[in-house]
């Protein structure tokens, strides 16, 4: 007689911010559909992300420090597997065309893209794993060598600067087995370019968690394209 013994799946903690929408609720709905434990973090919930089933932090933004202790305090004794730092905005600036209006939004585009992450990094660190991931959701936009198009000002430098945050938590967090990597998802078809894109939020999301399966510390501080390949600083 042949016995067929259950195996033991196991299940990881994923925190994603900016889940609400766009990349970051597809990260939570594939995560969440092969049996991680999700939990979203945004300003504002919706009805796509509570129907995947994750645990929603809704309230939490990126900038805001009390916030994110707040956050860290409800995790209680969570340990996190896999940290996703997604939530990010847009505008563009052109030489020439900059009011102060453009500046207050280049100012706020560091305060989310850059400085968000380290916020996040620092306020959750006391509940990432040991040989936990860290995931930044950068762009291509923020290589310095790539750049060919220019403007985009506000973007593209706050990527850049998000660029080397990450590369100086690849080496503090090294010694914890933690893992970092920074990731271009492609030109996705987000709310947040209006829809335009060529590649859909569920395809880069799945590219996505496949770079963070495979993450391992020879990698850590490297800079990705969702499908595999290095990316020039």
């Amino acid at each position: 007689m042949e016995f067929i013994l259950d195996q033991e799946i196991a299940v990881s903690t994923i925190l994603v911010t900016g889940a609400n929408r766009g990349i970051g609720l597809a990260l939570a709905k594939q995560y969440s559909a092969r049996g991680d434990d999700v939990i979203g973090v945004c300003r504002e919930g919706s009805e796509a992300l509570k129907a995947t089933g994750a645990r929603i932090e809704s309230g939490v933004d990126v900038t805001d420090g009390d916030a994110l202790a707040a956050l860290a305090q409800r995790l209680g004794d969570t340990r996190i597997d896999v940290l996703v730092c997604n939530a990010g905005i847009l505008s563009k600036e052109s030489l020439g065309d900059i009011d102060e209006d453009g500046f207050e939004r280049m100012r706020r585009q560091f305060e989310v893209n850059a400085i968000g992450p380290l916020r996040t990094v620092q306020a959750l660190s006391g509940h990432l794993a040991a040989g936990a991931k860290v995931g930044i959701v950068t762009s291509r936009m923020g290589s310095v060598s790539d750049n060919g198009s220019g403007s985009y000002y506000g973007y593209r430098a706050s990527k850049a600067a998000v660029n080397a945050i990450g590369k100086s938590l690849s080496v503090d967090l090294k010694d914890r087995g933690i893992a970092v990597m920074l990731l271009h998802p492609g030109y996705v078809a987000t709310e947040m370019v209006g829809g335009s894109g060529d590649i859909s939020p569920d395809a880069a999301a799945a590219q996505l968690v496949e770079r963070l399966d495979a993450l391992t510390l020879a990698q850590t501080g490297s800079f990705r394209h969702a499908k595999g390949d290095e990316l020039p600083w």
